[in-house]
This record gives C-alpha cells, structure tokens and sequence, in this order.
C-alpha cells in the first residue's frame, strides 16, 4: 500500500510533480481528474477523527488562575492573568497575544456597554453563527492600499455589526425571506479518506467546489464522482473530412469564471475545469490549465503613502482640489466602464459558468461589479457566487492562475500521531509540575483596605507637607492648632523614603531650608528640636544654608534653655533676633560694596583701553609713514560682522543720501 500512496501522491498536476517527503501538508491531483483507483476506495472522513485545523487565534490557556506569588527566596512574582476574560497564561507572551485578540476586545466591548463578559467558548459561538462568514476573505496581504471602507472586516466588527442589527428586531415574516448565507457554519474543506493510503493521511476538497444542490447531496463521494472530466487534447482532430475543426470543446465542457478587484487592480479569466493534456519534448503527459478568456486592468485610483480610494477620502474629507485627485477620480469612472464593459462582452461565457469566484474588497468595489447598473452580468443573489477561501494577493493575472490550481487541488493532510502525542505528554507534565508549583508555593495576600485612622493620617500628611514646601508657615500653625495635632506628629507612612529621612514638619522644613517655617514651628508650635529620625539626626543636622541653622539659634535665644535639651538637637550658642538680622545686613552692606568696587574697577579698565585705542588710531593717522584709507576700504570696515542684508540696507541709504545732496546743490545753482 505503501507504493500506491507514494505513487498518488507523485503524479503530476499543471506541469508540477509533489514530493511529499518532510512535509505535513501536501496537495494532490486536480479534484476533476482524479485516478479511477482512489476514486473506488474514496470515503468520507469519520468526522471524529478529523485532521486539526490551523488555527492562528490565540488559544485560552490550560491552566488555573494564577495570583502573584511569593518565591521561596522572597521574590514576588508577577501574576498572568487576565480578570476581564478570567483566563491565565503560562507566559507574559502568551498574555500579550491575547489582549490583542478578538475574545478580550469583545469583552472589553463588552464592560463598555454593563454586560456581562463571555469565556472563550462562548465568544466561539458568537463567531460561528454570524450570518456572514469571515473565514479567508479579508487578508489580502497587498491591499493595503486599497479602498479605506474596502479594509478586511475582522471577526470583532462583524459580530459587533450583528449584535447592532439583533438590537433592532425584524419581523417574522422578513426573517424566513431572509435566506442564509451558504456554508457560513461549515468548515472550508470537505475530508475523505480511502484505503490506497495510510490512516493518519486525510484527503481535503475544498467545499466551494460543490453547487448548492451538490452540498445538499448526503453522498459527497458520488458527487465527486461525477465531478470527473476527460482532458482536452492540445489539437483537437477534424470532425470529417474536410479541412473544418469543431468548435473548441472548452465552450462546452464546464469552466468557472474568477475575477478580483481592489486598488485599482482588476483581474478576470475564465478557466475550464478540464486540463489540455499535451506532451513534452521528452515525451512525457503534461497537463495544464486552459484559460478561455482572460483580462487584466490597472488604474492609478489609490492615494499613495495614504492608502485608500480618492471617492472614500471625498466622502470622509469632503473633495479634495489637487490634480492627483481629479486624475483618481477620472480613472475610478474609467476602471469602472472598462470593467462592466468586460463583463458584458463576457456575457455568454459568464452565464455558462458553473461557480463565480468574486473577491471585491469595500463596498465600492462590490458596486462596480454587482451594480446596480442598466444590464448588468453579475448579480448580488445569484447561487454560483463563491469567495475565495484562502487568503489572496495583488489582482493579477498570475494570481487568479495560483487561485485556480489552489481551489481545484485535492488537499492532503498528514497527521503525525507519535508528535501528537509527545506534545500531549508534554503538555500533561507541564500541567501537573504547574500544578504542583502553585501548591507548594504561599498566595500572597491580599493588601488589606486601609482603616479610618491610616487615611485620616494620610490626609494630614499631605496637607502639612504641601504647606510646609510652599513656607506657609501661618497656615501650617493654623492648621495643627485646628486639628489638634501635635507639632512632632509622624508622617504617614513612615515606610516611604522621604518619610524616613524627614519623619516630622520640623525635619522635613529643615531639609528643604525653609528658616520660616522652622522658627514658627519652634517659637510658636512648640516642636521639640532634639526628635531624631531612622537615622538618628535630629532636624538641626539636616539644615543645608546658614539662614535655617541662625533659625534654630534664633528659638534657642527667644525660648531659653530650659525648655529643651539643645545640646542634644546639636544647636550652637543662641543668637538673638537683632544680632542676626545685623549681621546680614553687615554681610549685604559688604557685598554690595565689594559689588561697586568691582564694578568701578572695570569702568577704569574699559576707559583706559580707550583712550589707548583711540591714541593708537591718532598715530596711525598723522603719521608720516601713514597711509588714508579708501572710500571702499572704509565702507568695507563699516559692513564688518554685518549681514548681506544689513549690508544692502546700509547700502541703498548712503545712496540716498547722496542722491539728495546732489539735488540740493542743483537746487542753489
């Protein structure tokens, strides 16, 4: 069996052979040209054991809701969680991806709105039932450029746009006409399997294959079966004798028409579903594809470095004026003529066709295609209309050429089951060592809600703080004698930095050198200037300026001696008012005279360098060997360090004033 798979595998498809050799996911023969020998042994997939999806969503995690924690070592570990979804992550990472997902915008959505949140499964639901599906038909990866109103609709938006349409209820009646979009809760891929090849190796058709009557058949294997067409030969032979040739049996046997736009970029080709078989200069079979008819348009209609069409930034922005957007507009109403211009010289060969591949992105795309317009091809009802189900590129001819040989390829999906499960054992373990870490591990607690009195103290402390760093040092006494608080009362709390280096107002006015506040507090609050902090100083050790340590000296002087232990606040000698308020007007007397005799000193220096230039210049002049300056010289030692401007102005005035000279003298003459 081994060498029959190996040799259904290998067959050739358009030219290209497959070596399914390391890879998971391969592709197989054309789904209308299948070998007789799979087609025998061709069964539906037990639905049971289906190959897993691809799914690039952020997957809900396995694990239990963590909270930090606290390491044996006394390291507090940060906590994974997200509380709005009730979900847990094994890693930062992982977190990260899943604030970005669908699932936590929808519920932040959600809290937006007071309801309440949903768990993945749900919000799996929501996605399932959307009237319309979202599945492979918005990420073109190169219409970034395309219309603004043509950007890929996410899973959010959709479902959000019919939660808005559930807000407003239809009648019964406009319910049942209204019909359901096809395949919306289906998977894009119909899986088979046959005894020809291995257990783990399933078999994929892609479900847009198959017409509406087709998906509704139970026996999807006949269906398949009667999807087989005989390829056409390169040349077809005479149909008599004669020298006539029949008409081309590509106008009869069946074709499907694909068409993409966006961007400004328009593709169409109609592909019949049975390959020309020709031969090699080796000998060899080779089928390709043959295309009936096939078109391509391109017209400069998107605003570049901007992105979006020039009718969506109209109708956003208002019309712009500027000769780039009257030529986008012009080549919007040609690409639209030259496009439904196409379709109508397709007409016949359209109407013939079994499917119709559309991929439009906006509603402005759509609108060229599906109209309305007077005789329009394509309609927006019309049961052969399919979308691409895989994501697409730029429309050229090329790509509509890789969408057809992708959508009629047989898909093979190879599970591997030892991986499988070593992934499943792996995952077990992580689980239960998980586990097992979090039980061991202490929860930290919960920070307790602080009491009455811890807030009442914190209000204290930033009222005192704020009025001691602005000096209001009447305010700061009105405010403890009101309260009733003591001056040494502790600042709140005492475990942050500031607190422990200044735990008093009279520490906290000291540092920061407010001799106001310090004075009012010892003179006129009463604190007590020997209270050290944590670090064992008491406030006079904190003082920085001379003013604030006189300050300390002042209330020593004004309160006397035996009130306090000033010795052990390491206050020096008392120092009366007026002796203090002397002497800095000695020292401000002193330096301002020594400010004037500095400044008289550097009027004499800059006169005496006068008078010596000017001398100089004298000599220079009136002596013997001395040489005039010219009238040019002198205007160019005039301009010197002058700007051209400057020198231009300078200029056109001396030029004036010559000028009016000159009229002055004709004037007397």
């Amino acid at each position: 069996m081994s060498d029959n798979a190996e040799g259904l595998l290998k067959r050739p498809l358009y030219g290209m052979k497959i070596d399914p050799v390391g890879l998971s996911t391969l592709t197989l023969q054309s789904v209308f040209g299948l070998p007789q020998e799979l087609l025998v042994t061709l069964h539906i997939k037990d639905p049971t054991i289906l190959p897993p999806p691809i799914d690039n969503t952020p997957q809900s995690s396995k694990y239990a809701p963590e909270k930090d924690v606290e390491t044996p070592d006394g390291e507090i570990t940060l906590s994974t969680t997200c509380q709005l979804c009730s979900a847990s992550f094994p890693d930062v990472h992982e977190q990260r991806l899943h604030v970005k997902s669908d699932w936590h915008n929808y519920n932040l959505k959600q809290k937006v709105r007071g309801s309440q949140s949903v768990s993945e499964s749900e919000f799996e639901k929501l996605v399932d039932a959307l009237d319309e599906s979202i599945s492979g038909s918005g990420s073109e990866s190169s219409e970034s450029e395309a219309d603004g109103e043509g950007a890929k609709e996410s899973t959010l938006s959709a479902l959000l746009k019919k939660q808005a349409k559930l807000s407003h209820p239809i009648s019964q009646e406009d319910l049942m006409l209204k019909k359901r979009k096809r395949g919306a809760d289906k998977p894009p891929l119909i899986w088979f399997s046959t005894s020809l090849l291995p257990t783990n190796t399933s078999l994929g058709i892609y479900r847009a294959l198959f017409t509406n009557s087709e998906q509704g058949n139970p026996d999807a294997v006949d269906v398949v079966r009667k999807k087989q067409l005989l390829p056409v030969p390169a040349r077809p032979p005479p149909a008599d004798g004669s020298n006539g040739v029949p008409l081309p049996s590509t106008m009869t046997s069946p074709h499907i028409f694909l068409s993409m736009v966006g961007g400004g970029h328009f593709a169409g080709m109609i592909v019949s579903l049975a390959p020309k078989v020709g031969k090699q200069s080796t000998g060899t079979e080779q089928r390709q594809a043959l295309v009936v008819a096939h078109k391509t348009f391109h017209r400069y209609t998107t605003r570049r470095k901007q992105g979006g069409a020039q009718s969506a930034n109209d109708s956003a922005k208002g019309a712009a004026h500027s000769a780039g957007s009257t030529l986008r507009r012009y080549n919007e109403v040609a690409l639209e003529q030259e496009i439904r211009t196409l379709l109508a010289a397709w007409k016949d060969l359209i109407g013939a066709s079994q499917l119709i591949f559309v991929r439009a992105t906006g509603s402005s795309n759509r609108r060229i295609l599906f109209g309305p317009y007077e005789n329009q091809i394509l309609r927006q009802n019309d049961p052969r209309n399919r979308t691409f189900p895989f994501s697409t590129r730029r429309a050229t001819q090329a790509e509509l050429m890789r969408a057809f040989v992708e959508i009629t390829r047989v898909k093979v999906s190879e599970v591997d089951t030892a991986a499988l499960a070593m992934a499943a054992a792996a995952a077990a373990q992580s689980e239960a060592e998980r586990a097992s870490s979090q039980a061991k591990a202490p929860i930290l607690q919960a920070k307790a809600k602080p009491s009455r009195e811890e807030e009442v103290a914190n209000l204290h402390t930033t009222q005192l703080q704020a009025m001691i760093r602005r000096s209001k040092a009447p305010a700061l006494h009105s405010y403890l004698v009101t309260n009733s608080l003591s001056p040494e009362f502790l600042f709140y709390p005492p475990s942050t930095q500031a607190n422990h280096h200044a735990p008093t107002p009279l520490h906290l006015a000291s540092s920061i050198n407010s001799p106001a506040v310090v004075l009012a507090l010892l003179t006129k609050a009463g604190a007590d200037p020997s209270v050290v902090n944590r670090e064992g100083k008491p406030p006079f050790d904190l003082a920085g300026e001379r003013g604030t340590r006189d300050a300390f000296r002042v209330a020593r002087s004004e309160i006397g001696e035996g009130k306090w232990n000033w010795n052990a606040a390491h206050v020096p000698a008392p120092l009366s008012k007026a002796e203090a308020d002397n002497r800095e007007e000695r020292e401000r007397g002193e330096a301002g005279k020594a400010e004037l005799e500095r400044r008289k000193a550097e009027e004499d220096r800059l006169r005496n360098e006068v008078k010596v230039v000017d001398n100089g210049s004298k000599k220079a002049g009136r002596g013997p060997g001395a040489v005039e300056k010219t009238a040019e010289e002198r205007r160019e030692e005039d301009g010197r360090g002058m700007s051209p401007q400057m020198r231009m102005m300078v200029e056109r005035e001396r030029r004036a004033r010559a000028a009016e000279a000159r009229l002055g003298r004709s004037r007397l003459a």
